[in-house]
């Protein structure tokens, strides 16, 4: 890979930050733009613009055949069976909403059991915690081991006769451990379990086969995709898409509607209510292109390299404490330093031009287990290089003194 030249379609990098280079090691929070993706969408606004699947003039038309190609292209990156099991949505936490709202409303009575796991991201968490709440659901979590992985022995002593549904993440933004998706889906499936899988994290540094993995609803996040904010994918199989009820009503979502009632939409259009996020969703077409154009390969290599380079020169830094050791890792570097804050460990960073995030990383529950009100992360993305990560390591040096005076 050609990261330097990779690295100039991202216009982000032409500005200083502190009066230095930025050094952008956030990415699991949000990724950076490539030029290609706001030109899209400047280009949509400009002369293209008009809502689709409604009107028939020109540009709704070309409006809607955009959109729709986009949905083609999502469907062929991670190789799902059929177009209409992808879902816009606007957000990967709309994504598990929708889902634990309408598996929820038809499925799940008092004292059913959702399992999850304590790697979770609040928003594969909260949305559960509201059907606890609502009908007496209960939660039951998975543990992780003394590295901050999920073995699929831990899933499966949780399981029980009143487990209706399982739903986990698939790279943990913390730890950065991968789970054993595939393998998880296949006993769930053998106990006729559906399972949802949180993929925000692994969607931007994974080969993603749906047909393999096999999971039932699997949730995107695009803005860490290398694309717009404002838009999520839920690809779910067929069958759920046509059995469970609708997320929301209004607009585009319907069939036929009368004073004694109304029919729903074809798919995906049943849970596409209301004017989507048009320039987003013809946008990220540019952003699947893109990645495309690296190739898959070539990305985990890319980032397993700096991975394994980032923790070599890491747990060399005296005082410096990485979090977790997991078996298959993604591109986190979760960690502390001893008698600093994390919040004060960012704030240093940054004026140094680094950008790293520090907080619980809305995974308190990992983070309670693990004893530590907070962490301070850097994450990796397409555009990083081992010079950036050496000048993660000479900021935190620069932190320690700050701290040891």
């Amino acid at each position: 890979m050609d990261i330097e030249n990779i690295k100039k379609e991202f216009p982000i990098f032409n500005n200083k930050v502190q009066n230095n280079d930025l050094v952008y090691l956030d990415s699991a929070n949000s990724s950076q733009k490539p030029l290609v993706v706001i030109d899209r969408i400047y280009d949509f606004y400009t002369k293209e613009f008009s809502n689709v699947g409604r009107s028939v003039h020109y540009l709704a038309v070309a409006a809607t055949n955009l959109y729709e190609n986009t949905r083609t292209s999502v469907q062929k990156y991670i190789n799902a069976k059929e177009k209409n099991e992808i879902v816009f949505t606007k957000g990967a936490t709309e994504a598990i909403n929708l889902v634990a709202n309408t598996f929820g409303q038809k499925y799940l009575s008092k004292g059913d059991e959702v399992l999850l796991t304590e790697l979770e991201h609040h928003s594969n968490y909260v949305p559960w915690h509201y059907l606890r709440k609502s009908k007496g659901v209960n939660i039951i979590f998975a543990e992780t081991n003394e590295d901050g992985d999920i073995s699929i022995e831990s899933i499966e002593k949780k399981i029980t006769e009143k487990t209706k549904i399982i739903a986990l993440t698939h790279l943990s933004n913390v730890t950065g451990a991968i789970l054993p998706i595939k393998e998880i889906t296949k006993l769930a499936h053998s106990k006729n379990i559906p399972v949802l899988i949180d993929g925000c994290q692994s969607a931007p540094h994974m080969k993603l086969d749906m047909q393999d993995l096999d999971c039932d609803f699997y949730a995107i996040s695009c803005h860490k995709m290398y694309g717009p904010t404002g838009l999520g994918i839920l690809y779910a199989k067929k069958k759920w898409l046509e059995d469970l009820p609708p997320y929301q009503g209004g607009g585009g979502m319907i069939n036929e509607v009368k004073k004694e009632d109304i029919s729903y939409g074809n798919l995906p259009n049943k849970f596409e209510a209301g004017t989507m996020a048009t320039a987003q969703v013809i946008a990220f077409d540019e952003s699947i292109k893109f990645l495309n154009k690296i190739g898959i390969e070539s990305l985990i290599k890319h980032e397993n390299e700096l991975l394994q380079y980032g923790e070599e020169i890491l747990r060399k830094n005296n005082s410096v404490k990485l979090i977790g050791n997991p078996k298959n890792k993604g591109a986190v570097l979760s960690f502390t330093i001893d008698g600093i804050h994390p919040h004060d460990i960012a704030t240093i960073l940054d004026e140094d031009g680094v950008a790293i995030r520090a907080g619980h990383h809305c995974c308190q529950i990992l983070h309670d287990k693990l004893g530590l009100s907070a962490s301070a992360r850097a994450s990796l993305g397409v555009y990083n290089t081992k010079d950036d990560l050496d000048k993660l390591n000479a900021s935190i040096n620069n932190c320690k003194k700050i701290f040891s005076r």
